[in-house]
C-alpha cells in the first residue's frame, strides 16, 4: 500500500474556499481504481492548515492517479489557494487496508 499525507496551508482569506475547490478532484479519485481512502482534516492550531490523507493499493495506482486529468486540474486549482509549498510523507507500508488498533477496545456499560 502507498501510504501519502500532505499537509497544505493556505491563504487565509481562502480558508473557506478550500474544500468546496478539491470537492471535485476528491470524489474523482475515491472512484480510481485502486484507490483505499481519501480523507481531508484540518488543524485544530492552524485554520489555514488541510490535511490530506490518501492510500492507493499499489504503486500503478499511485501513478495512475498523478496521471489522471482530475489530479492535473487540481494541481492548478490548488497552487493557486497554497500560501507555501506542502508537505508531504509518502510511504510505502506493508498491508492492503487499514489494521486495527489493540490499545483501545469498546467497553461493555
Amino acid at each position: 500500500m502507498i501510504f501519502i499525507a500532505v499537509r497544505f496551508t493556505v491563504r487565509s482569506a481562502e480558508r473557506d474556499n478550500w474544500l468546496p475547490a478539491v470537492e471535485e478532484f476528491t470524489l474523482a479519485t475515491r472512484q480510481e481504481p485502486g484507490n483505499l481512502f481519501f480523507d481531508w482534516s484540518y488543524s485544530v492550531e492552524n485554520p489555514d492548515q488541510f490535511v490530506l490523507l490518501e492510500a492507493f493499493a499499489s504503486q500503478e495506482a499511485g501513478v495512475a492517479h498523478v496521471n489522471s486529468e482530475h489530479f492535473k486540474a487540481a494541481i492548478d486549482t490548488m497552487s493557486e489557494l497554497v500560501s507555501e509549498v506542502p508537505e508531504i510523507i509518502n510511504v510505502e507500508v506493508p498491508g492492503d487496508d487499514w489494521s486495527r488498533m489493540s490499545e483501545v477496545t469498546p467497553r461493555n456499560r
